[in-house]
């Protein structure tokens, strides 16, 4: 810990002494909404671009008083619309001052009330100088998504699959809620009807954790500052492959005065299904062997729900402490068939297993948080959170063996029982010098405990059952992690700004497993992950950027956990605890001119975390489990460009990613790497007084990374929405994945192991969504904050 201290101190003192100037660029805008006679109106403020009117920020008011903020322009036009008021633009250049307070006003009201107003619709998403993409939710069809994943699906160069969210060109990522991170069970819980827009962060600084290729940034909408904001919301999804599920959802505010609350409730109830068939051949005739595996989940969702609640005091204009509590419940029910024939030098015999689902898991989150901006404009936020994690599973397994036309069956039990405490707190501190300079700091500590324990039980008459030794297992985990971090953000001048920052992470765990054998390991490590972003502003239409950052992922706890996962008597998933942490360096050059956004870059991956079906210490078994390889290379470009018309909002994207994965250890074969190409398309028709449609479509093509190959995979989706009761009450229907493209498959080769895999998921169906939303709010200001925490993604 001493070392960070010390390396944070230096380099604050370094850049202290940097010259300093003054900045050129309007940060932020802020204004009140009057008619003639001084009263508050109700609409819309826009913040367009000087050179073709291309939405940068969008908000809607209630009360009259509007405030937009991350605008970072010269000049730019500001836009007033509603149906009670005549538009208004207003042409608003930088003179001096950041931050710009329009005061009054005044609009002009519309003569005719029933005449038709025909507004144009807020862009899709902007694509930022930086390399990040913008992407705006509220007020557009993503809006009535059932879920984040489903979202972030339809989000251009985010691809969702097999649990994780990955970013094109540059890998999986972290998710952030409000700018601080979250982990996987409180991201799936968030109610998608208060999401205003998304933030792909491509090249992220110091300022966000070190865990990560790239950074997901979810903001939420504003809550109320006095009154009462409910909405409700019923989902109901039919699949022909899957079956019926339906999801329903609440969530309601209250403020008054100081005091905010908000809470939350969702349940999903119905079935899911998930398909994966499997083979694995060894074809050297002295040891020929083919396994032809086929493992249907048929899941039923017993109680799938979350909960929380928070409360804020505001003591003060600039200044609050929150309270929150959160969880979620998964009781997970249903069979897992699996079939397993085999065909060796010995004949054939065919393994039927059905394992009826048993399992139960409750997370649990408290969050404490302190926020204070000062007149100067320092910011300090002072965060803790603890996290519960605690799962059961019984499930029982039936085992029926037809092997040279004799029939045996076999009965097991598998008894889990895991718990996982993770407390963490953090402080982040920001200053601006002056009106070139700011400064980002802050430190981090976390401390996580494991504790559990495997019991597989065997019988073969399903009456007396005996422990079996050799499948069950302890597994114990401590881990502390200790991070500081510091940013320095400045203009240098008309043409060049840039971020220059480093984090500093120490960890330390021991770990001790009886799995096999009795294996304890203690490690401790330190790392410095530097960044560097340089943008170029060479003209009004063309603008530039460069960037540097070193990344770093940790192993899932339940990737380190050597306990088994039974699928079937030859094939288990098991943890290994000898994972190291992978390591990137990735480099990206971007150029963004009028509305096109050109984008290449490289990323190398150090002891990169990967998975396989590993050889079992019997001739028919194979074991799954991630892995360590040697090294990896990606090459990426993207070409974007998106259009926003009064009817019409398109937004397309083609890139071409260039993979290659390097390993001599496990006996992968390699193959020659082919690159992959992906095309997306989203558009939006609005017809006014009618209805909105929806056509998004996305393609995946082949591609070999070296030691495999995986097969293209797309998807064609529809919807249509319309509003009813002046907009308080919103009806969608959707068809996704119309043609039921998306499908992970591949092959690889392993230790004389030829493998393929087909995985089909419940992707396919028919949808619809109805959003009810009362209330009586003004405007928003309970500030929802969960602290910066990494260790929460790994407990997946």
């Amino acid at each position: 810990m001493r070392f960070l201290i010390l390396i944070v101190v230096y380099i604050y003192c370094f850049f202290l002494n940097v010259t300093r100037s003054n900045a050129q660029s309007i940060q932020r805008i802020s204004g009140k909404v009057v008619n003639s006679n001084n009263e508050l109106m109700m609409g819309a403020a826009s913040i367009l671009y000087i050179q073709d009117s291309t939405i940068i920020k969008h908000q809607n008011f209630l009360d009259g008083v509007f405030q937009l903020s991350d605008i970072n322009q010269k000049e730019i036009i500001l836009k007033l619309t509603s149906e009670e008021f005549e538009d208004r633009y207003l042409n608003v250049k930088y003179e001096g001052k950041e931050d710009l307070d329009l005061g009054s006003i005044s609009i002009t009201e519309h003569q005719k009330l029933n005449e038709v107003v025909i507004k144009s619709q807020p862009s899709l998403l902007k694509y930022g100088a930086n390399g990040n993409i913008d992407v705006n939710v509220n007020g557009t069809v993503l809006a009535t998504s059932s879920s984040v994943n489903e979202l972030l699906s339809r989000v251009p160069s985010v691809v969702v699959a097999e649990g994780q969210i990955s970013v094109l060109g540059k890998g999986e990522a972290i998710i952030y809620l409000n700018g601080v991170l979250i982990n996987y069970e409180r991201f799936a819980a968030i109610p998608v009807s208060q999401i205003a827009r998304i933030e792909v962060i491509s090249n992220p600084s110091s300022r966000y954790d070190a865990e990560g290729k790239a950074v997901i940034n979810i903001t939420m909408k504003q809550n109320i500052e006095s009154g009462i904001m409910g909405t409700a919301n019923q989902h109901v999804t039919v699949s022909k492959f899957g079956g019926t599920s339906t999801n329903t959802l609440f969530d309601f505010s209250y403020s008054k005065g100081k005091f905010s609350f908000i809470s939350n409730y969702g349940l999903q109830l119905g079935r899911n299904r998930e398909l994966l068939y499997t083979t694995r051949t060894r074809p050297n005739p002295d040891d020929y062997m083919k396994s032809e595996l086929t493992t249907d989940w048929k899941r039923r969702f017993n109680n799938y729900s979350n909960f929380g609640f928070g409360l804020q005091y505001n003591f003060s204009a600039k200044g609050y402490i929150s309270l929150a509590y959160s969880g979620n419940v998964n009781d997970l029910g249903g069979i897992t068939e699996s079939r397993n024939l085999i065909t060796n030098n010995s004949g054939n015999s065919f393994y039927a297993t059905d394992v009826d689902r048993n399992d139960v898991l409750l997370n649990q989150f408290v969050n404490l948080n302190y926020n204070l901006t000062t007149q100067k404009g320092a910011t300090l936020f002072v965060g803790s959170q603890f996290s519960n994690y605690n799962q059961t599973i019984g499930d029982f397994i039936e085992e029926n063996s037809f092997v040279k036309e004799t029939n045996s069956d076999r009965y097991l039990k598998n008894n889990v029982g895991s718990r996982i405490n993770i407390f963490a707190v953090q402080a982040d501190y920001t200053k601006k010098i002056d009106e070139k300079i700011k400064l980002e700091t802050g430190a981090k500590f976390s401390y996580t405990t494991i504790k559990s324990g495997t019991d597989f039980l065997v019988s073969d008459d399903n009456l007396d059952f005996e422990l079996d030794e050799d499948l069950s297992s302890d597994f114990e985990y401590n881990e502390k992690i200790a991070a500081a971090y510091f940013n320095y953000v400045r203009t240098w001048n008309d043409k060049i700004n840039f971020s220059l920052g480093v984090r500093a992470e120490k960890t330390s765990y021991n770990l001790f497993t009886n799995a096999n054998k009795v294996q304890e390991f203690e490690k401790s490590y330190g790392n410095l992950f530097p960044n560097l972003l340089l943008n170029f502003d060479f003209s009004e239409d063309w603008k530039g950027h460069f960037s540097y950052a070193a990344r770093i992922t940790r192993p899932r706890y339940q990737a380190l956990n050597p306990y088994v996962i039974y699928q079937d008597p030859f094939t288990t998933i098991e943890g290994n605890p000898n994972l190291l942490p992978e390591k990137t360096h990735a480099f990206e050059i971007g150029t963004m001119y009028k509305k096109f956004d050109f984008k290449i870059g490289y990323t190398y991956k150090i002891d990169p975390i990967s998975a396989a079906a590993l050889r079992g210490d019997t001739p028919n078994s194979y074991v799954l489990r991630a892995l360590n390889l040697e090294k990896g290379h990606t090459f990426f470009g993207s070409l974007s460009r998106s259009f926003n018309f009064r009817w019409w909002n398109s937004t397309n994207t083609v890139s071409v990613t260039w993979q290659k994965s390097v390993d001599n250890f496990y006996g992968f074969v390699f193959s020659p790497v082919e690159p992959q190409f992906y095309l997306y398309s989203n558009n939006t028709f609005t017809i006014p007084k009618f209805f909105k449609l929806q056509l998004l479509a996305w393609y995946l093509s082949d591609r070999s990374y070296g030691l495999g190959t995986e097969n293209s995979r797309s998807t064609v989706t529809l919807g249509i929405e319309r509003n009813f009761l002046k907009e308080a009450l919103k009806l969608n229907f959707s068809a996704n994945d119309i043609f039921h493209k998306f499908m992970i498959s591949g092959d690889y080769n392993v230790g004389e192991t030829q493998i393929y895999y087909h995985r089909t998921y419940t992707s396919n169906y028919f949808k619809l969504v109805a959003t009810y939303t009362f209330g009586n709010s003004k405007k928003t200001t309970y500030k929802k904050s969960e602290i910066e925490q990494t260790e929460n993604n790994r407990a997946r």
